[in-house]
């Protein structure tokens, strides 16, 4: 009969966790919260200063192609530039580890014991792991850096997401004039729904409540869409 000193136990698997590197969620969440605030934020502006639903519709479009493709640019060289940063960072302690291995192994030791591992199992922990120079780096880049070699965002998945995030949520405050409409109220309407139902949908990945994400999202859109038909209604009466 095994004793709880020599029992061997096998360890349960409970849940896969969500992909949180991955590097579509942010710029998805950002390009269709971005879409749905600034383009319903400039139909309401261009539809206080001028009474054209045709005006209102074309600026709608134009803003929509700018800001469609420049939140996919900026996706791309945001995260292009990130992860040749962190790419030149692992060629830096890929060399350290040729050139002085032994000051390596000593860092990756302190490192577990600066975690709570005793300091005998630290150094031989650190010091199995370093016999492989292909793993030592990974577990130096995963330890020191705090990145996954093996997982960088993607630039083109984080643009493409952006691209298509965007141009989703800046169509819906424009359904309504291309469907003939010319009511600024239906479009604002349908935007604080889509504002809501879009930040009750990012809760399933943030464990935030439906109800809290969905109404901060729709306050936050409302608000600047207020403030952009105040000054619409300022530069058309100007003008």
């Amino acid at each position: 009969m095994s004793t709880p000193q020599t029992r061997r136990v096998t360890p349960e698997h409970h849940h896969d966790h969500r992909d949180v590197t991955g590097g579509w969620l942010r710029p998805a969440v950002f390009g269709v919260m971005d879409g749905l605030v600034s383009s319903t934020a400039l139909i309401a502006g261009v539809a206080a200063g001028v009474d054209d639903p045709r005006t209102v519709l074309i600026a709608g479009f134009a803003g929509l192609a700018a800001g469609a493709f420049s939140m996919a640019t900026g996706e791309y060289v945001s995260v292009a530039s990130q992860a040749e940063l962190t790419r030149a960072e692992i060629e830096t302690e890929k060399a350290e580890i040729r050139r002085v291995p032994d000051a390596e192994q000593a860092e990756l030791a302190a490192i577990y014991r600066s975690r709570g591992v005793d300091a005998a199992t630290a150094d031989e922990v650190a010091r199995q792991l370093s016999r492989d120079p292909e793993q030592a780096w990974r577990v130096h880049a995963r330890e020191e850096l705090g990145i996954d070699p093996d997982d960088l965002p993607s630039p083109w998945v984080a643009a493409g997401s952006s691209f298509v995030a965007f141009t989703a949520g800046a169509l819906v405050p424009l359904l309504p004039y291309l469907l003939g409409g010319t009511d600024l109220l239906v479009p604002i309407l349908l935007a604080m729904v889509a504002l809501f139902a879009a930040g009750a949908t990012v809760s399933r990945f943030t464990d935030r409540s439906a109800l809290y994400s969905g109404t901060r999202q729709m306050v936050v859109g409302g608000a600047a869409a207020v403030a952009t038909y105040g000054v619409g209604s300022l530069v058309g009466t100007g003008l």
